[in-house]
């Protein structure tokens, strides 16, 4: 068989040309993440070059800037470039007459589909390795990196609230990286939840995997009607170890202030209440049933460039069946987006935040399909 004047012999199971097909379609979804990612970098550096100059980082400091959010920005562009690359690679072999040379060999399009399949799966789980592995370790370390770099002695203004165990803690700034917390207020409670005593302390260090620091106000709840409050003198050295996990390290601290991605191992721990956290147990739920579906996302994005191949030959690039699978494409990413907010913020349930998509454009893909067969 003869695809684009490359000669393709057919082994058992077809190996060659899904290796051929594989090669064409990890290339043009490669090369179209490369473009967006580009893109995303020059927005990202336009609206932070100033800063970082201010901070007198120099050129070094927008190079590592820009290599420490690669990570993130290929795993955002990678949902759409998956449609494009698809697209591309579909509309190519269409337009050359390798789709119709496949038909003539007797490859259905249900067939076509399963030969770029592993491909799309294998992508699918880089991108999961890639999201939770890679992402939250680079992402930490960026925000590690731009909050010691602050030139403010008392660093980012931050109002972060956190619960660990029954203890609620307010953080009004972070600096140094996260080992030092300014103006912090920690409201202890009992097993019922009613507040037993207030503790606030101006500045909170990170010494030998501990927190510590000197109190100025203690307010003891000693009953509905009655309250104690103490005032430490502030030449007192009495220094307040407080009884935080061990878990809640300087990058933690920083992950929840900043909302940055964690890995499933860790919010799993979270759901288990081993770690502390800043957002309720539906959101994480919904973001690791995201992340474990990326796979099957992508085949839908797959299953969304496919209509492409019925485009004639001759109609070539004027068709506008391309235009409506990028349109279906885009309105794939916008309504899973809204699902998942829904879902983070616990208005639906995960299950349905996830899959509820993912089931309605697969059965409509899959229905306009046959209905094209059926011509």
């Amino acid at each position: 068989m003869n695809l684009k004047g490359k000669t393709i012999r057919l082994l058992p199971g077809g190996r060659v040309l899904v290796g051929y097909l594989t090669r064409e379609l990890l290339g043009k979804i490669f090369a179209t993440a490369a473009v967006i990612v580009a893109l995303m970098e020059v927005l990202a550096l336009l609206e932070q070059v100033t800063e970082i100059m201010g901070r007198h980082l120099g050129l070094s400091g927008v190079l590592y800037y820009a290599v420490i959010r690669l990570p993130l920005l290929f795993g955002n562009a990678m949902p759409l470039a998956v449609l494009i690359g698809a697209l591309i690679t579909l509309l190519q072999l269409t337009i050359s007459n390798e789709i119709s040379i496949l038909r003539a060999a007797g490859l259905s399009t249900p067939g076509l589909f399963r030969l770029f399949l592993p491909a799309i799966l294998g992508l699918g789980l880089l991108c999961v390795v890639v999201d939770d592995q890679v992402v939250p370790r680079s992402e930490i370390a960026q925000a590690r990196w731009w909050n010691a770099t602050n030139p403010s002695p008392t660093g980012v203004s931050r109002d972060v609230w956190f619960r660990t165990g029954m203890t609620l803690v307010n953080v009004q700034g972070i600096a140094k990286g996260g080992r030092e917390l300014h103006d912090v207020t920690v409201y202890r409670r009992d097993h019922d939840g009613q507040v037993e005593k207030v503790i606030h302390l101006p500045k909170v260090s990170y010494f030998i995997n501990r927190w510590s620091g000197y109190p100025d106000h203690v307010l003891t709840v000693i009953s509905p009607t009655r309250m104690e409050q103490l005032d430490p003198d502030s030449s007192s050295d009495t220094r307040l170890v407080l009884d935080w996990p061990r878990t809640l390290t300087p990058d933690l601290v920083l992950q929840l202030a900043l909302d940055t991605p964690q890995s499933i191992l860790t919010m799993m721990q979270v759901l288990d209440n081993d770690f502390p956290s800043s957002q309720s147990p539906a959101f994480f739920m919904t973001e690791i049933l995201g992340r474990i579906m990326l796979p099957l996302t992508f085949t839908v994005m797959l299953l969304l460039a496919i209509p492409v191949v019925y485009i004639p030959p001759r109609a070539g690039t004027r068709s506008w069946l391309p235009i409506w699978c990028l349109g279906a494409g885009l309105l794939f990413v916008v309504f899973q987006g809204l699902l998942r907010a829904l879902g983070n913020a616990g208005t639906l349930p995960s299950l349905v935040a996830v899959f509820v998509g993912i089931v309605i454009f697969i059965l409509g893909v899959v229905t306009v399909l046959l209905r094209i067969e059926e011509r």
